[in-house]
């Protein structure tokens, strides 16, 4: 039977577990993978503790950071986006309004957003109208505003 022992882990490890728990593998998993690459310590009374004082001021941290998105996401909620283009007498659009074109309107306003963090709806813009647009951030906040199509006068 081979010998065991414990680590702690300051990352999280595939099939293994996630960061700061203790578990039990093989001295040669421990002695050969995890600890040469950082992945644990061993489990002592003292790393133990440092690591869970570690998670409590991520912790705290990352709930300052969702403090953050998600007073950003009030800010957009009362966002009004006004984006004028040609259409035609029935208001249908010549083209479609595109991501890139919403990124481009929201720089315009001091506004700085990744395309690929809207979540545009699941029709294409092609009709003159209102719209909810969302933008995904970080730590799970998903901010809306409400973008107007109108045409050009």
């Amino acid at each position: 039977m081979a010998a065991t022992v414990q680590v702690v882990l300051k990352q999280d490890v595939d099939n293994l577990g996630a960061i700061g728990e203790v578990v039990r593998v093989r001295r040669g998993y421990a002695r050969n993978y995890l600890l040469p690459r950082g992945a644990a310590v061993i489990a002592t009374r003292g790393n133990v503790r440092q690591l869970e004082h570690e998670r409590a001021l991520a912790e705290q941290k990352a709930a300052k950071l969702r403090a953050q998105y998600e007073k950003m996401a009030a800010e957009l909620a009362g966002l009004v986006v006004m984006m004028p283009v040609e259409a035609g007498d029935d208001g249908k659009l010549f083209g479609s309004v595109t991501a890139q074109d919403v990124v481009d309107a929201l720089h315009s306003r001091n506004i700085e957003v990744e395309r690929k963090k809207l979540i545009m709806p699941p029709d294409l813009i092609k009709m003159v109208g209102d719209y909810e647009v969302g933008v995904q951030m970080p730590y799970g906040v998903t901010g809306t505003f409400k973008l107007t199509v109108k045409t050009k006068a």
